[in-house]
C-alpha cells in the first residue's frame, strides 16, 4: 500500500503543478477590461486564455520534471538500502 500511495503522489504532481500555475496566473492577471480597457477587452480574453494555457503547460512540465527527479531519487535510495542489508543465510 505504501508503494501505491507513493506512485499516486508522484503521478499527481504534474496535475497539481499545472492547476497551481493556472490558478496563480488567474490570481495575478485579473480581468482584461481592467488591464487594457473596454475597447480591447474582447481581443484580450482570447490572449489571456492562451497565456493561461501556456502557464498550465509550463506548470505541468515543471511538475513532471520534479516527479521524475523525485521518483529516480527514491528508487535509487530504495535499491541502495536493499543492497546494504545482508541476507539471513549469509555470515556477516
Amino acid at each position: 500500500m505504501k508503494i501505491f500511495l507513493r506512485h499516486v503522489v508522484l503521478c499527481s504532481l504534474p496535475l497539481l503543478f499545472g492547476a497551481g500555475a493556472g490558478y496563480g496566473f488567474t490570481f495575478i492577471q485579473g480581468s482584461c477590461g481592467a488591464m487594457v480597457g473596454a475597447l480591447f477587452a474582447g481581443k484580450c480574453a482570447g490572449r489571456q486564455r492562451e497565456y493561461q494555457a501556456k502557464f498550465q503547460l509550463g506548470g505541468a512540465a515543471a511538475g513532471t520534471l520534479i516527479a521524475a527527479t523525485l521518483g529516480t531519487w527514491l528508487e535509487h535510495r530504495r535499491r541502495r538500502a536493499v543492497q546494504e542489508t545482508p541476507s539471513e543465510g549469509e555470515p556477516s
